[in-house]
């Protein structure tokens, strides 16, 4: 096979409003650490801050290009700030641009950042259910990152990654 096998691609979106977020930094540091574990390459990253009340403009050239981003990734990497026991507005307000099953063949990670421990199920019991409605597959836990812990990310995705690898892998078909 020329060229070798096809490289995953990898996008990562963020849903906090405030642009370039400590969530960013995660979103962005789980992704480049399981494209590293997996051999995918991170082709884009999309900072739903930069975009803010675009994402509701259905014309909207920029947020049309990055739900298109989203829907053609191999692997979606959704990282939130936990806000009121979930994940952000602005995150449900991109994700309202499909109609449907738009995220078919999609393999997604949640990542969600809390202040408590108290929200470590934020994401299971709500990110996970919207990837799925919209289509995604989703075959490993949330990686739920504290505030307390962004010091030691590197760890806690690599603490996350000994269970969540496996079951990736197997989804993108890769191994």
């Amino acid at each position: 096979m020329a060229g070798g096998p096809p490289t995953m691609s990898a996008v990562a979106l963020v849903g906090n409003p405030r642009p370039g977020s400590r969530t960013l930094a995660t979103g962005v540091a789980a992704a480049e650490r399981i494209c590293a574990e997996l051999g995918g390459n991170l082709t884009r990253t999309i900072d739903l801050g930069e975009l803010g009340g675009a994402v509701l403009d259905p014309d909207d050239l920029a947020a049309r290009d990055a739900a298109d981003a989203v829907a053609a990734a191999d692997l979606l990497v959704v990282a939130s700030p936990t806000y009121k026991a979930t994940y952000t507005g602005l995150l449900k307000a991109f994700f309202d641009r499909y109609r449907g099953p738009g995220l078919t063949g999609v393999v997604a990670v949640g990542v969600m950042v809390a202040a408590a421990p108290e929200h470590a199920l934020a994401g299971e019991v709500h990110l996970r259910p919207l990837l799925v409605e919209l289509g995604a597959v989703v075959p490993a836990k949330t990686l739920f990152v504290l505030d307390s812990a962004l010091d030691r990310l590197e760890q806690v995705i690599d603490s996350w990654l000994e269970t969540a690898a496996a079951p990736l892998a197997a989804s993108l078909r890769i191994g």
